[in-house]
């Protein structure tokens, strides 16, 4: 991989991993499309880094608040009171509950998944159909319920919910969001909860790869790896700030039509 392929699939990451149109698809298609090597084990724990702090730094003071209300639900105080202090904690294990289906699903299917469903096929199916899926939810979904509403029963959904994404082309944020519009939350909300609910997940997929890095032992390209995980953090930075800043104003429907054409592209370069 040179350094042009570096910072554009680090871009993508950054870009795509907090919208709903898929980042695992987007960056698995340069290789089948273009030939491009395997981006590789570093630069998976890099662009993972980037993204992580991206969100963490964006939502920290929700992370402090949520972690402070947690700790304290456990007998560990730290600081003084919150004045929405049982409502932070409700929503802290809300997260945790939810977190767990996906966590499950990749320990158990993560090997399957990587030999039999990263194919251009599924990803364009699969583009298409939960695309399909957004626009009804949004469509349809009453958009009336803000966090305070999440109970147990919804936090569940939307983990089952966020299990499918294992599978290329789903998108987590774009099928999180799906499960919390079709159970009438404001998109807002959703978006609010779907990114809130990508921290778990990102770091525990960050930690293994970085485990499994480790244990390669190979030499790597630290500063294109370095590149990567700013490029990767500055573009997911800003792509979180301008989503939650338009959502209201201008829905879903331009991820639904993106997803509509990108999947229409891909059955094209399949069949024809």
């Amino acid at each position: 991989m040179d350094w042009l392929q570096a910072v554009f699939l680090a871009l993508v990451q950054g870009l795509t991993e907090f919208l709903p149109i898929s980042s695992s698809a987007h960056l698995i298609l340069p290789s089948q499309l273009l030939g491009w090597a395997d981006q590789g084990l570093a630069f998976d724990v890099a662009v993972h880094v980037g993204t992580l702090l991206a969100i963490v730094l964006y939502f920290r003071s929700d992370l402090v608040r949520l972690a402070q209300a947690w700790l304290a639900s456990v007998g560990v105080k730290i600081g003084g009171p919150l004045q929405d202090q049982a409502e932070q904690s409700k929503l802290a294990w809300l997260l945790i509950l939810a977190t767990i289906p996906a966590g499950l699903a990749g320990i158990l299917l993560d090997d399957f998944i990587s030999e039999n469903l990263r194919s251009s096929l599924v990803i364009a199916t699969t583009t298409i159909v939960f695309g399909l899926f957004l626009w009804l939810a949004d469509f349809k979904g009453r958009r009336s319920l803000s966090l305070s509403a999440l109970g147990v029963g919804s936090a569940l959904v939307i983990g089952f919910a966020q299990a499918l994404a294992l599978i290329p082309g789903t998108s987590r944020s774009g099928i999180t969001m799906t499960a919390a519009l079709l159970l009438g939350f404001t998109r807002d909300a959703a978006a609010r909860f779907s990114f809130l609910l990508s921290v778990p997940l990102i770091g525990a997929a960050g930690l293994l790869k970085t485990t499994q890095l480790l244990q390669a032992g190979r030499d790597e390209q630290w500063a294109m790896i370095a590149l990567a995980t700013a490029v990767a953090f500055l573009s997911a930075y800003v792509c979180i700030h301008f989503f939650l800043s338009f959502l209201e104003r201008i829905g879903f429907a331009p991820f639904v039509i993106y997803r509509l054409l990108l999947g229409g592209v891909l059955l094209m370069l399949i069949f024809v």
